[in-house]
């Protein structure tokens, strides 16, 4: 480790190498020489950061046992400010639904840039090279489309959710991005769940004559008095994608309550609640 140049850089710098950092490859290199010994593991696979890690447990394997193993680097994934993608920068990508949804990951794909999502296609599509090559060609004509991004997000997230995920990304890019009614009523519990993660739900029961006033206070939405008022007469509320400035408009099934008996209800520009109404 010591004769390795990253390492000496390191040690000479002003800031200097803990001991932690510097055993760290020799830690990983012994995890190689476990899984080689007791399961047989011959390939490592990561990113091309660990290069350095990789080296030392083929080193440390071929010298113990005399075995040949093998090290595979890949690309590293960045995001669109160029950090890199992981547990540590709390931005990873994650294939597990419960931690990345399939509207989430389908947002992170599409919104790459066009110097990286050529790459992209390739990388993680089974799309053939030709098409790929077609696809850029036709982006080039009309760039405003986002086909690449669409085409690329689409794909990845058939790939890792089937058709019904790539559908259900569909409906949750339309219910929030275009106001569509449609969507929000076809969407599942679990989709307005993933889709709305940090909105607070509440269950109401349809009153005679409730208005978009009472709503609001019931779900806890405006504070009491004038302020909460005028919130809503201001245009800072909206119920379905619909702005609504008329405090004690009736709420009206159809328009202001889904035909899934859901209401989205929005004040201000992030805040949501998602309102189930019970025994209409």
């Amino acid at each position: 480790l010591l004769s390795r140049q990253s390492c000496q850089a390191r040690l000479r710098s002003a800031e200097g190498m803990s001991l932690a950092e510097f055993l760290y490859p020799a830690l990983q290199a012994y995890d190689f020489l476990h899984l080689h010994q007791h399961h047989g593991c011959r390939i490592q696979v990561g990113g091309h950061d660990q290069m350095g890690n990789i080296m030392s447990g083929y080193e440390l394997v071929t010298k113990m046992t005399g075995t040949d193993v093998f090290g595979i680097t890949v690309p590293l994934i960045t995001s669109t400010t160029g950090d890199k993608l992981g547990k540590t920068a709390g931005n990873a990508v994650w294939l597990n639904r419960d931690k990345t949804s399939p509207f989430e990951l389908y947002q992170f794909f599409v919104r790459q840039q066009d110097n990286v999502v050529e790459k992209y296609l390739k990388l993680f599509t089974f799309l053939p090279l030709e098409e790929i090559a077609h696809i850029m060609e036709m982006h080039a004509k009309e760039p405003e489309k986002w086909g690449p991004q669409k085409r690329l997000a689409a794909e990845v997230t058939k790939l890792v959710h089937g058709r019904e995920g790539l559908e259900s990304a569909k409906r949750c890019t339309k219910a929030l991005y275009y106001s569509s009614v449609e969507a929000l009523e076809d969407m599942s519990d679990q989709e307005l769940q993933e889709l709305f993660r940090q909105a607070t739900s509440a269950e109401l029961m349809l009153e005679p004559g409730m208005t978009v006033l009472d709503l609001c206070r019931k779900a806890n939405a405006i504070p009491d008095g004038p302020s909460g008022y005028r919130k809503i007469t201001d245009g800072g509320v909206s119920i379905n994608g619909n702005r609504v400035t008329n405090p004690e408009t009736v709420l009206i099934l159809g328009q202001h309550i889904l035909k899934n008996g859901v209401s989205l209800l929005r004040v201000g520009k992030k805040n949501y609640y998602i309102i189930k109404w019970l025994q209409l």
